[in-house]
């Protein structure tokens, strides 16, 4: 969504003041389609990555499982870490692009333009950056399903207590059942990885410069015989990083100096207000695919 990654961005989160001025000033400056600028990357992937999300995770929910036992909400949880492991090296360059395009505030800036400007900037690699924060982010998946499965639990009539309730036989939830539990997956699945989500997003928004060694004069005393002692210059190597959200870690620690904990919480609102209706829709077309193909 365009207007998280701005509120992410630390050289225009100053530009917006609230979600609604964020929509209005993107609409005034950037027309309507500034509010789906970045969308191609992710709509053409959003089918292959929900499949492979999906396979994923019953692959990994099925090897944990004996016959046909039922999973507990730990073997759920492990599912969804595996899952968005698995994921990350198709979320990473898809996101990477897509954040690109939403940074740039010129109307030009194409799928094309930014994968040539990537890949003629590091090549194929390029396409990874910020692959270890993607990581750490998608194990929230684990938080995601086990969010979904634990209420589909509770609100279901004779589950059992411990362990999770099937959702791959036409003896799983009802609609309505199906429709909270979504809802309630989609936001705990994003407080559980939003922090994370903000440190990948200021990686992938910034342009790659690496760490450079310089050689700068520093002062040393120099002890002679008459035990006299004098000062004088000697060159030092000294590494300088001028991007401050090169790494994951320089990421977190200054962005937390700069702006404090409610940094990576900046875009929540907007993301939570997509995030129910969209998991509410996801997990609904899910049910009806398996229950429709079984």
């Amino acid at each position: 969504m365009a207007v998280k990654v701005r509120f992410q961005t630390p050289d225009l989160r100053q530009k917006y003041s609230s979600t609604f001025h964020a929509l209005s000033t993107i609409v005034k400056e950037e027309k309507f389609v500034g509010l789906y600028k970045g969308i191609t990357s992710p709509l053409a992937s959003c089918a292959l990555l929900n499949g492979l999300i999906f396979a994923s995770y019953h692959f990994f929910l099925r090897i944990q499982l004996d016959n046909a036992d039922i999973p507990t909400l730990t073997q759920v949880t492990l599912a969804g870490v595996a899952t968005g492991i698995v994921t990350s090296f198709i979320t990473t360059p898809t996101e990477l692009i897509k954040i690109q395009q939403q940074n740039s505030l010129l109307q030009t800036s194409s799928v094309k333009s930014v994968v040539s400007h990537m890949y003629r900037q590091r090549g194929v690699r390029g396409f990874y950056r910020g692959i270890t924060a993607t990581v750490l982010r998608e194990v929230g998946y684990g938080a995601y399903f086990c969010s979904y499965e634990a209420t589909c639990r509770v609100l279901t009539p004779g589950s059992s207590s411990g362990h999770a309730v099937p959702t791959i036989t036409q003896s799983g939830p009802s609609w309505s059942t199906c429709l909270i539990a979504g809802a309630v997956a989609g936001i705990v699945g994003w407080l559980a990885t939003f922090p994370m989500d903000v440190v990948k997003t200021r990686i992938q928004g910034s342009d790659w410069t690496p760490a450079t060694s310089t050689q700068i004069k520093t002062p040393e005393r120099v002890h002679l015989l008459s035990s006299t002692l004098l000062s004088r210059e000697s060159l030092a190597d000294t590494v300088i990083d001028k991007n401050p959200y090169r790494t994951t870690l320089s990421t977190i620690v200054n962005s937390y100096r700069a702006e404090g904990i409610s940094v990576f919480y900046r875009g929540l609102s907007p993301t939570l207000i997509r995030a129910i209706p969209v998991n509410m829709a996801t997990f609904a077309v899910f049910e009806i695919s398996v229950r429709a193909l079984t």
